[in-house]
């Protein structure tokens, strides 16, 4: 069902405040920079804009995708049908309540995690600095409770706000969304608005200089300046995915413009004209491997996402 300019322009006259672009290459949008075109791609500027377009969607029985930082996300080939929602226009940060020892945020789910990560070392506020590195908004380390050096999003979260795919606006309390290992119990089709965190105060220096370390370490670690979609499988209970990709061989191991990158083997990276289908078979082989060699079925932390 592809979706029209006129169309779009027929149903939402009055309706939508935003930026609005039509048959748009997601390649652009991924941090990846793969994936096909997507019929259309909205940027809600305000609440009411992305309520009115969830619900004219929903009643009308298009299709939409949910779009953050454009990480952890893997579009296929033949792009995304109905309309792609960025939030890039939810970015805003505030300090809610201040006490001796503790500081509660509002944080609006379009806002890049590093941004977030930044202002909190500036201030002086513990609790995310192992998360420095990683790509992507704060909606989408909600929804998969992101994580690394032994902080995740769940420690921090007090209370989220969610619209639900019928456009009702809910806040629900952190211990009732089901955060587990890089995952949680909000829903694919549920939109992730804005969050309620609470940090530690600490002494500003010493914020700072642990971002950094774990900045420094993750360079050393990670391919970060390489064109990745972040790690590719989650981690098998009791060892790494990078560890069992390694082990078993497959570091450098290429398909296409795709490749096991040398630096960490649970990264894929684009060397320059990588296609999601070379994605998708890289993933297919290692987990063949793996399998082979360790008897462990690898299992993907990436969103493939798009037509089939």
């Amino acid at each position: 069902m592809l979706l029209k300019e006129k169309t779009w322009r027929e149903t939402f006259e009055g309706g939508f405040q935003g930026e609005v672009v039509f048959t748009v290459p997601m390649k652009r949008y991924t941090s990846l920079s793969i994936g096909g075109e997507a019929d259309v791609l909205a940027a809600p500027g305000d609440p009411l804009s992305l309520r009115n377009v969830v619900a004219v969607l929903k009643q009308k029985g298009f299709p939409f995708f949910i779009l953050g930082g454009g990480s952890n996300i893997l579009v296929s080939d033949k792009g995304i049908e109905g309309v792609v929602i960025s939030l890039k226009g939810f970015n805003r940060t505030e300090v809610l309540h201040e006490k001796q020892d503790r500081v509660e945020l509002f944080v609006e789910a379009g806002t890049p995690l590093q941004k977030l990560v930044n202002f909190c070392r500036d201030k002086g506020y513990s609790g995310i600095e192992g998360l420095t590195g990683i790509p992507g908004t704060v909606g989408g380390a909600i929804f998969g409770n992101a994580g690394s050096f032994g902080c995740e999003m769940k420690d921090v979260v007090s209370s989220v706000a969610i619209m639900d795919s019928s456009a009702k606006l809910e806040r629900f309390k952190a211990e009732g969304l089901g955060f587990g290992y890089r995952t949680s119990g909000i829903s694919a089709s549920d939109i992730v608005l804005s969050a309620n965190i609470v940090m530690r105060k600490d002494d500003q220096r010493a914020v700072s200089s642990r971002t950094e370390d774990f900045f420094r370490e993750k360079t050393k670690r990670q391919p970060i300046s390489a064109k990745s979609a972040g790690c590719v499988f989650k981690n098998p209970e009791g060892t790494s995915a990078g560890r069992l990709i390694e082990e078993a061989g497959c570091k450098g191991m290429r398909i296409g413009d795709i490749e096991v990158s040398p630096v960490h083997a649970n990264f894929f990276i684009n060397r320059g004209k990588g296609t999601a289908s070379d994605y998708v078979a890289l993933m297919n082989e290692v987990v063949a491997v793996v399998q082979k060699r360790f008897g462990i079925s690898l299992e993907p932390e990436i969103k493939v996402v798009g037509r089939k």
